[in-house]
């Protein structure tokens, strides 16, 4: 994926940004998302995201997905198995 849509785009995936002083040469940063920054939909030039170093940039390439959701102290939280999952929506239904 190419980084432009914004629900691609989530704390925790692995991705190469251009930082603004690496914009002349294109030079990517390689990291992890902390923070989604850009508002709107889509962005022809990348979605802006703060990485966990607190570098900001705009996507380029998703390197791969999460598997998880993070948590706030930034660790990630590993997928649900069905089971956790069907016990969290009862949880929410009550």
């Amino acid at each position: 994926m190419d980084g432009t849509r914004r629900a691609d785009i989530r704390p925790g995936l692995r991705v190469r940004v251009v930082l603004k002083r690496d914009q002349r040469s294109g030079r990517l940063t390689e990291g992890v998302v902390r923070a989604v920054l850009t508002g709107s939909a889509t962005h022809p030039r990348g979605i802006k995201v703060r990485l966990e170093t607190g570098e900001v940039g705009r996507v380029r390439e998703i390197l791969e997905q999460g598997t998880g959701e993070m948590l706030p102290d930034g660790k990630e939280r590993g997928p649900l198995t069905h089971d956790q999952g069907k016990d969290q929506t009862e949880a929410q239904n009550r």
